[in-house]
C-alpha cells in the first residue's frame, strides 16, 4: 500500500513537471538563455539537461524515461514537448518524438489513432 502511495506522489510530480514543460514551450517565443534554462530546471528532475536531450540516443532516452516509470500517456506528453521545443529553437528533438511515440504504439499492445496521427504527420514534416 505505502509503495501505491510513493508511486501516485511520483505520477503526480511528473504530471506537474510536464505541465510545465509543454506550457514553456506552446508559448511562441524566441528562445535565449533565460528561457532555455527554464526547461533546464525542469528537465534536471529527470536527470536531463537541453545539452544532454541532445546528445542522447534515442534508445537511451525511452530507457531514462522507462526508469522513471512513466506511463503511456506521460511519455506521450513528453515527446509533445520535444516537438514543441523544437519548434523555432537550434535543437531538432522530432527523431526523438518520433521515436517515443512508435515505442509507445508497440509497447502499450493497444492500437492509438492519436499516436498514429502524430507519427505521420512528423514523418512528414521530418
Amino acid at each position: 500500500m505505502l509503495s501505491k502511495g510513493i508511486r501516485d506522489e511520483t505520477k503526480v510530480k511528473i504530471d506537474n513537471m510536464l505541465a510545465t514543460l509543454l506550457s514553456l514551450v506552446f508559448v511562441p517565443k524566441f528562445w535565449n538563455i533565460e528561457d532555455t534554462s527554464l526547461i533546464d530546471n525542469q528537465l534536471t528532475d529527470f536527470g536531463l539537461t537541453t545539452a544532454i536531450l541532445d546528445q542522447i540516443e534515442e534508445k537511451d532516452l525511452i530507457k531514462l524515461l522507462d526508469k522513471y516509470e512513466m506511463d503511456w500517456e506521460q511519455k506521450e506528453q513528453f515527446a509533445d514537448f520535444l516537438i514543441g521545443y523544437s519548434i523555432g529553437n537550434q535543437f531538432d528533438y522530432k527523431a526523438k518524438a518520433l521515436s517515443i511515440y512508435e515505442r509507445i504504439q508497440v509497447d502499450s499492445k493497444t492500437f492509438s489513432f492519436e499516436i498514429a496521427r502524430k507519427i505521420n504527420n512528423l514523418k512528414k514534416i521530418m
